[in-house]
């Protein structure tokens, strides 16, 4: 059976948003729905600030240049974490009674690195040694978040950790800028890259989860990133080229899942522009052509999404990218 998901945020500014989002969540993906995401409420609620709510050891506060580290954890950072909590709580309240598979997602150790500054200004990325920290202290983090999780959804019996990695083809080619934005930060070599991955990927493993890397960007790495132990694999269809396709049809040999990200994220503003399942089934059967694959042999270990995030769409077409993308893994 073919699932769908979504990639983890959604429309919204309040409390009540969240909810709704739940709501959502749980009532258009009935197999695998997941802990949404709601930037809009405020710096805490977004994809740094919801990975720094789980980091277990480390202090971070709020600049006016973004998230920096600390020796002990400000008033943004407290607040972060308490609304996680109260995040969770929500979504322990709807899913009562649920069974079967649920997914949540974390910014990863390289995206974290690109994002957050190091007590004394410029970024984790500049330093080797704050780079490790950091890694670990995601890593340490996520076995506890998992583990809360358990607690919180008893029913779930597969529970899948996405680990958003956007900024990774960027780490990898040295083109994230320094804080004065007339430099770029070295390059991280491969091996280094792959190390990193493993510890978070790892300790998601060791929780009793399961590892998947989402990027929407061009250019990942996908065979560093399975090798480095990710499970499930979610990509954008628009951004892929011919190396991707390889990589991933050998990820759906492997028993590797692979998330399709085949609805639009943002909706089209003439309501005649929306696809229709039966076109967007034919584009993933097509590309499971180009593969060379047999739908009937991989449909168990694919997952049809949105093509990324669905923070900057409209309620409505949030919605109807989610119960889309269920459809069409029915279809499949």
């Amino acid at each position: 059976m073919t699932m769908a998901t979504g990639v983890g945020s959604m429309p919204g500014d309040d409390d009540r948003d969240y909810a709704e989002a739940v709501r959502i969540s749980l009532g258009e993906l009935p197999d695998l729905p997941f802990v949404p995401e709601v930037p809009g409420r405020g710096p805490g609620a977004g994809m740094t600030g919801r990975a720094l709510a789980v980091v277990d050891g480390l202090g971070a506060d709020l600049q006016p240049a973004g998230w920096r580290l600390t020796d002990a954890s400000g008033m943004d950072h407290r607040r972060a974490r308490s609304l996680l909590a109260q995040d969770l709580d929500q979504v322990e309240e709807q899913a009562e009674g649920y069974a079967g598979a649920f997914k949540t997602q974390v910014s990863g150790p390289w995206t974290l690195a690109a994002t957050v500054e190091k007590p004394r200004g410029d970024k984790v990325l500049s330093d080797h040694g704050a780079r490790r920290d950091l890694t670990q202290a995601l890593a340490e983090g996520l076995l506890g978040h998992v583990a809360d999780l358990k607690r919180r959804l008893p029913g779930v019996d597969r529970l899948v950790v996405q680990v958003d990695e956007p900024a990774l083809p960027a780490v990898l080619a040295g083109t994230i800028p320094t804080a004065s934005g007339f430099g770029r930060h070295r390059t991280v070599h491969p091996p280094e890259a792959s190390a990193a991955l493993e510890i978070v990927l790892g300790a998601i493993a060791e929780a009793g989860a399961e590892p998947w890397v989402h990027s929407c960007a061009a250019g990942v790495p996908w065979g560093l990133v399975v090798g480095a132990g990710a499970r499930g694999l979610s990509v954008d269809h628009d951004v892929l080229v011919a190396a991707d396709l390889d990589a991933l049809a050998q990820a759906l040999d492997d028993g590797v899942v692979v998330g399709l990200g085949v609805l639009p994220a943002i909706g089209p503003g003439d309501p005649g522009g929306v696809p229709s399942d039966t076109a967007v089934t034919e584009r993933v059967l097509r590309w499971l052509d180009m593969l060379g694959l047999d739908p009937a042999e991989v449909r168990e270990r694919l997952v049809i999404t949105p093509s990324c995030g669905l923070a900057g769409a409209t309620p409505e077409w949030s919605r109807r990218a989610l119960s889309l993308s269920r459809d069409v893994a029915g279809h499949l």
